[in-house]
């Protein structure tokens, strides 16, 4: 199968469980992007994030043998929620491993699941090591994060949605802007709206310090970050691209976009204040990209994909508390 055909089946596979997710408006915030703002609201998905897409997507591929024997997933906990959903409503046993350091909300809801978490220290430890020596020792199907084409898929079919209800809206052409981590749901949405909406653009948003994707795609080489923790923007906390999300990002995508730390807890706070939905800081990147950084971005309108909402509240007090200063 093409790519798109991955995306396709993956959305037959969605169809009766997927939440389309609304696209969101609010004359407040185009007023402060200073163009026509549209917030593609993925923190409304199943388990909170759109990772519920490539969790679904990838074990609905799987065989009944290898679901029966179990999955493995090694994630900062949206995709571990989302694989462990998926895994409970399979009857597949799921492992999840997951960085100490990840919001507590994020670690108690995936073993509320029903899934086995296994904690590390994102650090001092390697999460891909230990999810392949636990798949190799157990016999389980390890599941990535980003690099695995029935993932990629699965986000590509947010995509789809992307493409249709930007027809809807009457918008033909437009950056799509999307947090993004190593890329898979990047890389997903821009393969979907190369076929569906070659109008739009998909284009990555990071968090400064962590710009990975945006200064691979500027140097035309996988860039490595430093650091590997430490940020408020957790869920899109990567080393790297991906090996399979780099080359489609590459041929498909804009330049990327880096925000702050602060900017996008004042993007979550807007999103309250305006939209009434709830973002953790690494889902409101893209959002903060749309409002703050308008001399990047071309054309009357963005579409700002809104990927996450497992926030835990005191960082969520401390978004709220910058309304006092907007």
């Amino acid at each position: 199968m093409s790519n798109f055909e991955l995306i396709q089946s993956a959305s037959d596979r969605l169809a009766p469980v997927v939440r389309e997710t609304p696209l969101l408006t609010s004359p407040f915030l185009d007023k402060i992007a200073e163009r026509r703002v549209l917030i593609k609201a993925e923190c409304l998905q199943h388990t909170g994030s759109f990772k519920f897409r490539g969790g679904w997507s990838a074990i609905s591929a799987l065989s009944p043998q290898k679901r029966e024997k179990g999955v493995i997933a090694f994630s900062s906990g949206n995709h571990a929620q989302g694989v462990a959903y998926a895994a409970r409503e399979y009857g597949c046993p799921a492992t999840l491993v997951i960085p100490s350091d990840a919001p507590e909300l994020k670690i108690a809801n995936t073993r509320d699941l029903g899934a086995t978490v296994v904690l590390y220290d994102r650090d001092g430890e390697n999460r891909e090591g230990i999810g392949k020596k636990l798949a190799e020792e157990q016999g389980l199907t390890l599941i990535r994060p980003y690099d695995d084409p029935q993932v990629i898929a699965g986000q590509g079919t947010a995509g789809l949605e992307i493409a249709k209800q930007a027809e809807k809206a009457g918008i033909k052409t437009a950056d799509v802007l999307v947090c993004c981590g190593g890329g898979g749901l990047t890389s997903g949405i821009a393969l979907a709206l190369e076929k569906t909406a070659p109008g739009l653009r998909a284009r990555p948003v990071e968090p400064e310090g962590f710009d990975d994707g945006t200064r691979s795609l500027a140097s035309g080489d996988v860039e490595t970050n430093t650091r590997h923790g430490g940020s408020l923007c957790d869920a899109i906390v990567t080393p790297s691209p991906g090996v399979l999300t780099f080359p489609v990002m590459q041929r498909l995508c804009g330049p990327g976009i880096v925000v702050t730390e602060d900017e996008a807890l004042r993007a979550m706070a807007l999103a309250w204040q305006r939209l009434k939905i709830v973002l953790e800081p690494g889902g409101a990147v893209a959002l903060a990209a749309a409002l703050f950084h308008g001399d990047s971005i071309d054309g009357p309108s963005v579409i700002a994909v809104t990927t996450g909402g497992n926030v835990d509240q005191l960082v969520f007090a401390r978004a709220m508390a910058t309304l006092a200063t907007q």
